[in-house]
């Protein structure tokens, strides 16, 4: 007999805003759709709601202080960071995302959300002047850019009498976003996901090496966003700077024979591949086994091909793997993408150009189009990587995989 599955678990944190109130009515909602929910109040909101409102309304306790230790033998923070599908914020006032963005645990609130590894949904909530100030948005623009999301704030009548934006979203939409959330943490259970990042070194001397601008920011991106939605993910990336992400296999390589080696062992039994990293095309014919010394006349650096990866995965496809590659161009993106995509035997392949303002290395944003082997053109305006993630996995998802995510800010 089957054990019941058990119900997804939602930390609530509300911050100081008069909507407040409306996550009273949030948390009722979602303990009556069965989620278990787990609230956490900072003491200014608890001047708007008390906080054993929602003791009654969740039978969880409501911790305010980040010294409150309710659960027996846990540290409070960390186990309810530790314990939830999704951390919710509702409302988000503009101090909160302040100290959100600057990496400030001041309070249970703040000190859960910055332990949290699980999505993290904010739904603003303040006056017009503070939601346009450019504090706010450059603190909006950092958290979009963790890989926060967001439910964009509407316009109306405000608590101080004016009109404009700022009003948190009504509490159906919010309620419909953590449904559509947490349903998309199990779209992708079961499926093996491989994703390649960043770029390969290849050795010249004991100095230097011939490299690439890649980041890895685009494969990391989308490591996490499978992650997310239940993919059994391992990720096999080159020298980056960013730390690797929890919750996945990761194996870091150098060289473009070294690639090669790791990744054709995963890929066998992976449903899908998404080659994202920049492999050198070429290495030196020869590492020299001293520094080189500068030449007044001038040098030649004789060169060998690598084995093409993309293509060798391409030839041991096996049926209903989906095989994504990417192609970074400079010209004719379109007519290039679809020869790499034909000629490697791709099922998709994510163009973009990386002389574009906003896209290509380095940068946290992106602009792509993304071609099916069937004719599937589909452009993705400017977005950061992580929605471009998100969004490139809507389009190309395994046959095992269902989801009925729609588009959430970030």
């Amino acid at each position: 007999m089957n054990s019941p599955t058990p119900p997804k678990r939602v930390v609530l944190g509300v911050s100081a805003s008069i909507a407040a109130y409306k996550a009273a009515d949030l948390a009722s909602r979602l303990v009556k759709s069965g989620v278990e929910v787990f609230p956490i109040l900072t003491a200014d909101a608890a001047r708007f709601v008390q906080p054993a409102t929602f003791r009654a309304l969740t039978h969880h306790p409501c911790p305010i202080d980040i010294f409150e230790e309710p659960y027996p033998g846990e540290i409070a923070h960390i186990w309810l960071a530790r314990n939830c599908d999704l951390f919710a914020i509702v409302p988000a006032s503009m101090n909160v995302i302040a100290r959100l963005a600057n990496g400030l645990a001041e309070d249970m609130l703040t000190a859960a959300a910055m332990a949290c590894t699980a999505p993290i949904l904010l739904a603003p909530g303040m006056n017009t002047g503070m939601w346009n100030n450019p504090a706010t948005q450059a603190n909006l623009t950092k958290l979009r850019d963790y890989g926060y999301y967001f439910i964009e704030p509407t316009s109306g009548r405000l608590a101080c009498r004016t009109e404009g934006v700022g009003r948190m979203a009504d509490v159906e939409t919010i309620f419909n976003a953590i449904h559509e959330m947490l349903a998309r943490q199990d779209s992708w259970r079961g499926v093996k996901v491989l994703v390649t990042a960043g770029p390969t070194r290849e050795p010249l001397d004991p100095v230097r090496y011939l490299s690439n601008r890649s980041s890895g920011k685009m494969g990391y991106a989308l490591a996490e966003a499978a992650r997310l939605r239940g993919a059994d993910v391992t990720l096999i990336s080159g020298p980056t700077a960013i730390a690797p992400p929890g919750g996945i296999k990761f194996v870091r390589v150098e060289t473009a024979a070294e690639m090669r080696d790791a990744v054709l062992p995963y890929a066998a039994s992976a449903d899908i591949v998404f080659a994202a990293a920049a492999v050198a095309d070429y290495r030196p014919s020869e590492i020299a086994a001293q520094k080189i010394k500068k030449s007044p006349g001038g040098s030649a650096l004789a060169l060998s091909p690598n084995d093409d990866i993309l293509a060798l995965l391409g030839t041991q496809k096996r049926p209903g793997q989906v095989l994504v590659g990417f192609a970074a161009e400079t010209e004719n993106l379109l007519v290039s993408a679809r020869r790499k995509r034909d000629s490697k035997r791709l099922d998709w392949i994510v163009a973009n150009d990386v002389t574009a303002e906003g896209a290509g290395f380095d940068v946290d944003t992106n602009i792509v189009t993304v071609l099916g082997k069937d004719g599937e053109e589909i452009s993705l305006p400017l977005r950061t990587k992580r929605e471009v993630a998100e969004q490139i996995l809507e389009i190309v998802r395994p046959t095992q995989a269902h989801s009925s995510m729609s588009n959430l800010g970030r």
